[in-house]
């Protein structure tokens, strides 16, 4: 019963970096998910992978709360965001490194 702890990336429909700063604690599947051969639904027999998902403020929460139930886990750490312009005039500034082209 391997558990991710990760900080989950923002989804497409945010445009800011509101609540994306959890970090989460997830179980990996025990067994590969099967079709059902007669609606063609996949299910999975480990209810850990499907339905259990925590949340903590901060990572050493997650880590904490992993040791203190010996639940073994393996952390992903988060890339720093790639900053962006913040006006279309900056794609044509004169103070740009690099040459703006397709």
């Amino acid at each position: 019963m391997l558990a991710r702890i990760y900080q989950p990336s923002k989804t497409a429909m945010q445009s800011g970096r509101a609540k994306s700063g959890a970090w989460r604690l997830e179980f990996e599947a025990e067994a590969a998910r099967r079709i059902d051969p007669l609606m063609g639904w996949t299910s999975a027999a480990d209810m850990r992978s499907n339905q259990v998902m925590l949340e903590f403020e901060t990572k050493e929460a997650a880590i904490a709360y992993a040791e203190r139930h010996s639940i073994p886990y393996q952390l992903f750490e988060s890339h720093a965001p790639v900053p962006v312009s913040k006006a279309y005039s900056d794609n044509f500034a004169y103070r740009r490194r690099m040459p703006w082209t397709h």
